[in-house]
């Protein structure tokens, strides 16, 4: 494993140190939980979802939570395993918990179960001020332009 150094980011960047710690917590040689399989889909440009196959579990055993940057996921079985003779057990039924970390404004907005699949719907959502603004310059003033602020003008011209 490659370690990098992030200290040339540090002399002209400020704010990132949060992006290095996240490059840190990615190269940790710890294994990655690969139960239960899941799918991360960009659905467009700010839209996101997160597929869980949950074959076996019902809704009242799993809980989904979102503090800050973080989406939890936790399965738990309550009811006892089924009693039988199994010839192969190929569905598996153990708890689990799954962490992502989210973007900046991204929110969870949804989640819905179908046919054994957990589909949890996100969806970044950047405030107003952090959208580009045209900062115009006018005499010895500045005035901040919001693009509706553009257009409205632009049609007062025309």
């Amino acid at each position: 494993m490659r370690n990098f150094d992030f200290s040339p980011l540090y002399r002209s960047a400020i704010g990132f140190d949060r992006l290095a710690h996240l490059f840190n917590e990615a190269q940790r040689t710890e294994a990655t939980p690969s139960y239960p399989p899941y799918n991360i889909e960009l659905v467009n440009e700010d839209q996101y979802r997160i597929s869980m196959a949950v074959a076996g579990f019902d809704r009242t055993e799993i809980e989904i939570e979102s503090e800050r940057d973080v989406l939890k996921v936790v399965g738990r079985k309550t009811k006892p395993e089924l009693q039988g003779t199994f010839l192969h057990r190929g569905i598996a039924s153990r708890d689990f918990e799954h962490n992502f970390r989210l973007a900046d404004h991204v929110k969870v907005v949804g989640a819905k179960m179908d046919n054994g699949l957990l589909n949890i719907e996100l969806q970044r959502e950047i405030p107003e001020a952090h959208k580009p603004r045209r900062i115009l310059i006018d005499g010895e003033t500045l005035r901040t332009v919001s693009a509706q602020d553009q257009v409205h003008s632009q049609l007062q011209a025309a």
